[in-house]
């Protein structure tokens, strides 16, 4: 199927082609005709589906028509509401480019920035906002923004909204805007409270689900290297030395953590940044735009400050750290292998995280092959219930499997980092 088969005005069809966008995204070919027909959705898939087209896209096409028919007041009539300051930025970007040919003018609000450019943009009038919550309520309560005339409200990365605590704020703005709206609900896993706030604000949705939270693209090629913990710098530097690996993503659980692996990476001759929510917005900013320009080889992320991070040809995702939210780990790796193109996903574990391990492999119902040709293999850090699947061994045991044993680990209380 061909943008041209979704019933596109010229101008969104040129800026498409512009992007270099010929087919759309299965979340795209299922959400954009349904939106055309104004109804409410609700929409379950991961990052890196082409989510924020599918609402981009058609959002922009009613706003142009209806501002055709000059139907309605002035003031902001789309808004989209999302958790961090760099998918806010993205989502931004979107509108920007699959809207060039058009006149709808949009903005974007977040915190950790000064508030004066924000609100000069909001006193010149704007069609659509593109906010966080926190600096999205602050702005109301001073009067800058008002949303009574909201005809569409996209909620985007609601189980993320709950994560960060920010599910509360959510429902403030919620309880403020118009009654009667179309509204876009978008999620990548769907708990009970999350589900329970889609219920209470759609109007008979249509769901449509891609990409489930359990699954993993078959364009990422899963790795898993066992290995004691304090050898997981040296682990890390010695497969930075291989050259196919352009560019490289790590994530870390703690900001403290994507810190430490940053500096021991740059003290080490590797051209790399940590980004995290302690960095200030413009520190950010730099990092993620070094990254894309390719002026920074590795870069080292907390999941809340990489999520909804787009970067296109991204090669390698390094878990130095697994998660301890199995979700977590698909939404990591998603970060590679993106748009047909292929990606290879990297994951370190120590004995500590055998439990970890074995949740993912639950989750995605299938083991991670494990690369066991390297000089920091820990045969200890091998999960002893799972099938062993490697290389050629270099362990001096042949690479059998090693005997069962305590792993000394208890499973305390999850939390996400």
């Amino acid at each position: 199927m061909s943008f041209e088969k979704l019933n596109l005005i010229e101008p969104i069809l040129r800026a498409l082609k512009h992007e270099g966008y010929s087919t759309p995204t299965p979340i795209q070919q299922q959400a954009i005709p349904v939106l055309l027909e104004r109804r409410d959705l609700l929409g379950c898939a991961q990052t890196g589906t082409g989510k924020t087209a599918a609402f981009a896209i058609p959002i922009l096409q009613l706003l142009h028509n209806d501002e055709l028919f000059k139907k309605g007041p002035n003031g902001i009539k789309a808004l989209i509401l999302t958790p961090t300051r760099e998918l806010a930025a993205q989502i931004g970007e979107s509108f920007a480019a699959y809207g060039k040919h058009l006149r709808i003018s949009h903005t974007v609000i977040f915190g950790g920035v000064g508030q004066k450019p924000q609100t000069d943009a909001l006193r010149a009038g704007v069609d659509v906002l593109i906010a966080t919550p926190g600096r999205l309520l602050d702005l109301m309560d001073q009067r800058y923004v008002k949303l009574d005339h909201i005809k569409f409200f996209v909620l985007d990365e609601a189980d993320r909204m709950l994560d960060m605590g920010f599910i509360h704020d959510v429902k403030k703005v919620i309880a403020r805007l118009p009654k009667v709206r179309q509204t876009l609900f978008f999620s990548a896993t769907m708990p009970s409270e999350i589900s329970s706030l889609a219920n209470s604000i759609l109007t008979n949705p249509v769901r449509v689900e891609v990409a489930p939270v359990s699954s993993t693209a078959n364009t990422v090629r899963q790795e898993m290297y066992f290995v004691e913990k304090t050898n997981k710098r040296s682990l890390l530097l010695h497969l930075l030395k291989n050259k196919e690996i352009e560019s490289a993503l790590v994530f870390t659980r703690t900001k403290h953590g994507a810190d430490r692996v940053a500096k021991d990476l740059v003290r080490a001759g590797v051209n790399a940044e940590a980004i995290h929510g302690n960095k200030s917005q413009n520190a950010r900013i730099k990092a993620l735009s070094n990254f894309k320009a390719r002026h920074t080889r590795v870069l080292v992320a907390t999941d809340i400050a990489a999520r909804g991070i787009d970067i296109d040809d991204l090669s390698h995702v390094i878990n130095f750290e697994l998660p301890n939210v199995p979700e977590t780990y698909v939404h990591r790796i998603g970060r590679t292998g993106r748009a047909g193109a292929s990606g290879i996903a990297i994951s370190f574990c120590d004995s500590e995280e055998r439990e970890f391990l074995r949740d993912i492999q639950k989750l995605i119902s299938k083991a991670v092959p494990v690369i066991d040709s390297h000089p920091y293999h820990s045969a200890g850090g091998a999960d002893p219930n799972r099938p062993r699947l490697h290389q050629q061994s270099s362990s001096p045991n042949g690479g059998r499997r090693p005997k069962k044993q305590w792993s000394g680990h208890w499973r305390g209380k999850r939390h996400s980092g």
